[in-house]
């Protein structure tokens, strides 16, 4: 009964979708067996598409709805499924591997001995996936930079999406938790780590609630997401989302660790797959050829150039700001590059924008 109950579980993750789809190979079905007790893979195999109070979950499980409910709870907690209350009611949602489950494990920043079998497993099952297939064309971008706004050049066009500082006026409650990329790598090996913060990532407005009420992060105020900001920015790590208008999250990611972009740099041009919309411009009266900027850059966009100013690849340039937030001479700033559109307003305007791009 069980063996069936997981092998039903990788047909519905693989039509969930995401970057790590379920698929039938032998990573999988150990790595859901950590995860999931066989009744919890029965309670999330039977959440529909989107958000689900526990009733309906129940009676299409023909199953007590006190029962269901425990079970969902007690899932969320896990980081197995989302939840959130509208109205007085909880509502449940099932998220494919990626993002969603795996990121969920690590947000805590805990060091338990499942966590470290957890993480090995990931990292096996997605070795496999990606040593199973060839590397997929980005034909849209799915995610996008948000640049370090304070050094866009005074005359260029600033909008409220360029600018974090504006999500994080918007949204109420405000969370932050650790960078699962990071603790990931941890976990497997504790040496594995560059040297960059860790507890930086932010959620903002439902996804923020979700990780403060299930203890996967922790509220925080205004003030303090700005500190974070800033101690980020100071850290040279690059603000990125998923590639639309309204976010829930914010990761401040690294390149040697985080999925976002080294998922861009398995691409001929990361810089046409994943960008703020802007570039680093240098004033050659106020550049002294230190090198800083060439140093901090995470995707190795700059080099210094024959009139020792540094040269822009904008084949690998992301847009992001790390190269002027690191300049004590105030030698650089980011201006508008043409050909990178606006970001969709939405979840599904994304969707449609990525189907689009494959007919």
């Amino acid at each position: 009964m069980s063996e069936k109950v997981y092998q039903d579980m990788c047909q519905i993750l693989a039509k969930r979708g995401g970057m790590y789809p379920g698929m039938d190979i032998p990573e999988f079905y150990p790595l859901v067996e950590e995860l999931f007790t066989p009744e919890e893979a029965v309670v999330y195999n039977a959440i529909p598409k989107g958000y689900s109070p526990a009733e309906p979950i129940a009676k299409e499980l023909g199953k007590d709805v006190q029962e269901v409910s425990l079970i969902l709870e007690n899932m969320a907690f896990k980081g197995l499924c989302t939840a959130g209350s509208m109205g007085g009611m909880t509502f449940y949602g099932a998220p494919p591997f990626v993002p969603g489950i795996f990121e969920f494990q690590f947000m805590r920043g805990t060091s338990t001995d499942r966590d470290k079998r957890i993480a090995k497993l990931i990292h096996d099952y997605k070795a496999a996936v990606d040593a199973g297939r060839p590397v997929t064309k980005v034909t849209y971008p799915t995610t996008r930079v948000i640049p370090v706004d304070r050094k866009i050049q005074a005359e260029n066009t600033v909008h409220t999406y360029h600018q974090v500082a504006s999500y994080i006026e918007k949204y109420q409650p405000l969370a932050v938790s650790t960078c699962f990329c990071r603790h990931q790598a941890k976990l497997i090996d504790e040496k594995d780590h560059c040297g960059k913060p860790d507890e930086v990532c932010m959620q903002f407005g439902m996804g923020a609630q979700f990780v403060i009420e299930r203890n996967i992060g922790r509220q925080i105020s205004k003030e303090e997401a700005l500190e974070i900001l800033k101690k980020a920015e100071e850290a040279g790590l690059v603000h990125a989302s998923l590639n639309r208008q309204e976010l829930d999250f914010l990761c401040n990611c690294c390149s040697c660790h985080c999925m976002i972009l080294k998922t861009a740099f398995k691409q001929p041009k990361p810089g046409a797959i994943l960008n703020s919309g802007f570039k680093p411009e240098h004033d050659q009266e106020r550049c002294t050829a230190c090198g800083t900027c060439i140093d901090r850059c995470p995707t190795t966009a700059l080099v210094m150039g024959t009139e020792n100013i540094p040269e822009v690849d904008l084949d690998r340039c992301i847009g992001c700001g790390v190269c002027a937030t690191g300049c004590d001479f105030e030698a650089i700033a980011l201006v508008e590059r043409t050909g990178i559109l606006p970001p969709p307003l939405d979840q599904r305007a994304l969707q449609e924008a990525i189907k689009a791009s494959r007919v």
